[in-house]
């Protein structure tokens, strides 16, 4: 190809906006495909296609499995599947949620670049968490060109924030400009070629289904003492630099920002059911106190009496650990 063909877009709060910006910007006779993955619940997908059909002056299709890339046409991921790209078409991907999504940006990111190199532009919208740092990475490790909403233009700047964190970006434009800045790359002739790096591949065959065994995680993570919040095994820590990820043996796959979200709702749980527990031993050592009143026996209701106020104590302490965690910018609770 002698130009830069292949354009993937990823977003997730707040991206619809830039994304009717791009889309009803390019030209209808663009000499490239358009991928985009977005956020969305699986009953959204409509609400999605009308959007974008009514901004964009090319066809818009859902991604199906096997359908063949065309020039001039936007592909929509469908929902709870990866959508990859391979030579000529695309794969719906039924491997383990990333970031505790399906489809996610980072496994389409990462397929563009495994097979089209420096042909591919990846764009990261506006969005929650990290989605996409990873899959821009790999863009910019395979030769493509890597674009970032301006995080000041963004409604929810941290996707684009972890992507501009993550890799060296090409472009950082608000996202009324974006679809003006593509229709001149696609118009570039692709860089040079560049080696895939192993790892790419290997995380683009999770997210297709491929089982994946602890010999080969081993080969590009090393475990730590983490436990997996969607299957409950071990994470390991990849290699890689930037973003920090992590995967189980399963595949599950989670940055750093994502998994410490899932452990903070996981500990607030923990606490009110300590909180509940503590607080239904206090209230059935009152009444053993109660019932040892009653019958005569004044040193057994004494000490109940003890325990009682002894469990009411850490009660409130847990309490107040509670509320900190909901609102970490309060004092902290004293020991």
């Amino acid at each position: 190809m002698t130009n830069r063909d292949i354009i993937v877009i990823g977003g997730s709060s707040g991206a619809t906006g830039p994304l009717k910006d791009i889309l009803g910007r390019l030209p209808a006779d663009l000499a490239a495909a358009v991928f985009v993955v977005l956020h969305i619940p699986a009953q959204g997908i409509g609400i999605l296609s009308t959007v974008v059909n009514a901004s964009a002056r090319m066809p818009v299709v859902q991604a199906k499995n096997g359908m063949v890339i065309e020039n001039g046409h936007i592909y929509l991921a469908a929902p709870d599947h990866h959508l990859l790209l391979l030579e000529s078409h695309m794969m719906l991907g039924r491997g383990p949620r990333e970031n505790m999504v399906r489809p996610a940006i980072d496994p389409l990111f990462r397929s563009a670049a495994l097979h089209y190199g420096p042909r591919v532009i990846g764009v990261v919208l506006s969005g929650l968490l990290s989605d996409g740092a990873a899959g821009l990475t790999a863009i910019k490790q395979c030769g493509g060109v890597a674009l970032v909403q301006d995080p000041a233009d963004a409604i929810a700047n941290e996707m684009p924030l972890r992507a501009l964190e993550s890799t060296t970006v090409d472009l950082c434009v608000p996202g009324a400009r974006i679809g003006d800045v593509l229709s001149d790359l696609v118009r570039e002739e692709p860089g040079t070629r560049l080696p895939v790096p192993p790892e790419i591949r290997l995380e683009v065959e999770i997210a297709a289904g491929e089982r994946i065994g602890s010999d080969s995680l081993a080969k590009i993570a090393d475990p730590a003492p983490l436990t997996c919040p969607s299957c409950g095994g071990v994470l390991s820590a990849l290699k890689m630099e930037n973003p920090l990820r992590f995967r189980c043996q399963v595949g599950h796959g989670f940055t750093a920002d994502v998994l410490a979200r899932e452990q903070e709702g996981r500990v607030d749980e923990a606490l009110r059911v300590a909180l509940r527990i503590i607080e239904e031993r206090a209230e059935l050592v009152h009444r053993m106190a109660e019932d040892g009143r009653h019958s005569g026996r004044t040193a057994v209701a004494q000490m109940y009496d003890a325990r009682a106020a002894e469990y009411r104590e850490y009660a409130d302490m847990v309490r107040r650990v509670v509320l900190h965690s909901l609102d970490p910018q309060a004092p902290k609770p004293e020991s």
